[in-house]
């Protein structure tokens, strides 16, 4: 009986929080089939330990921990292709819904040009509103790795459209 109320309480947390956890998943991944999978396999995961994972105060962090791990993982097993973007589209004037449409697409298209962690920097950093240290402690690297990430990150974005990063709001690009 224990047990089924210790899954209940996991199925739970997994309804309520999975559509925050997926949005993690895919900025880790870029691909919606991939933070699918990633996101599945960290919860699977952590259900197997959600006795301990509830009772260490803050179980989503666990999940996101556990998912970046899992993707170091998968990437010491396979090399990720990037795909070259073929242009990126210029920034015309003007505050129509197609242009606001054109900018997501293309800042989309820059942050899935960029490498996973410094996708997950930016991520964490400024659609999470993480702090550098708790960006850090979740990525398992120093502060200064996620200022370097987030600089490079962000010079990378801004070659790619002048004026792309100011348009848009972090909410108004990932899902």
């Amino acid at each position: 009986m224990h047990r089924r109320h210790q899954y209940d309480e996991f199925r739970g947390f997994a309804a309520a929080r999975g559509p925050a956890l997926s949005r993690v998943a895919f900025m880790l991944t870029g691909d919606h089939q991939a933070a699918e999978d990633l996101l599945q396999e960290a919860l699977v995961k952590t259900a197997v330990r959600w006795h301990r994972v509830q009772s260490g105060g803050d179980p989503e962090a666990y999940v996101r921990k556990v998912m970046v791990n899992q993707l170091r993982s998968w990437l010491r097993r396979r090399r990720y292709a990037e795909i070259p973007l073929d242009a990126v589209a210029d920034r015309q004037g003007g505050t129509d819904v197609a242009h606001q449409t054109a900018l997501r697409v293309t800042l989309a298209r820059a942050l899935a040009s960029l490498p996973p962690r410094q996708r997950a920097v930016l991520f964490l950093r400024y659609y999470e509103d993480l702090t550098e240290s708790a960006t850090a402690e979740q990525l398992g690297c120093s502060v200064g790795t996620v200022k370097r990430h987030a600089h490079d990150a962000l010079a990378t974005l801004r070659r790619a459209g002048p004026g792309l990063l100011e348009s848009l709001k972090p909410s108004e690009v990932w899902p």
